[in-house]
């Protein structure tokens, strides 16, 4: 599996980072950090490709490399609102576009809240157009004792949104 991982935004970078930390090894990484988000040193993991987000011709900006799925955790509201525009100016919205045009999976994982109203046109929109959207939201079934239990259940979900298996949460009726 080929996956295309963008970072937008500096807050919840964190959980970018661990998106990717928590990934099989089998899996080909490719990541996108904004200006934003700019923390390289954070991913040191073998086999993982970094891509600076203003090279609009890195290979994973075609359809023809073959990303199998997308995301975009954390995924600022600047970003949102330029894939549901259609616009794609960087790396981080070009590979959004491609997923789109490919019908392949995408995952955005809006990050700020309170929603405003055109925030949730957004989501609304892209939803209708098949694109997973899928903010971190605590699910207390899943008895996190803390942050990072909560963490792994975010990362968890997301997975299971891409169909990448995993045991990083506690599902339900277990």
């Amino acid at each position: 599996m080929k996956l295309a991982i963008a970072i937008s935004g500096a807050s919840g970078v964190e959980l970018g980072e661990k998106f990717v930390r928590y990934l099989p090894d089998e899996i080909e990484v490719h990541v996108i950090i904004s200006d934003n988000a700019r923390t390289v040193e954070r991913f040191e993991r073998a086999g993982l490709t970094l891509h600076s987000d203003s090279d609009i011709a890195a290979s994973i900006a075609s359809g023809s490399f073959g990303v199998d799925a997308t995301a975009v955790i954390p995924c600022s509201m600047n970003t949102l609102a330029k894939i549901a525009c259609g616009i794609s100016d960087t790396l981080s919205t070009r590979i959004a576009a491609v997923a789109l045009k490919e019908r392949k999976p995408l995952l955005l994982a809006p990050r700020e809240m309170p929603f405003s109203a055109i925030a949730l046109e957004n989501m609304l929109k892209l939803s209708r157009l098949g694109v997973i959207i899928a903010p971190p939201v605590a699910g207390y079934y899943s008895d996190c004792d803390d942050l990072d239990a909560m963490e792994r259940f975010f990362i968890g979900k997301w997975y299971d949104a891409l169909g990448i298996d995993n045991t990083l949460y506690r599902r339900w009726g277990e």
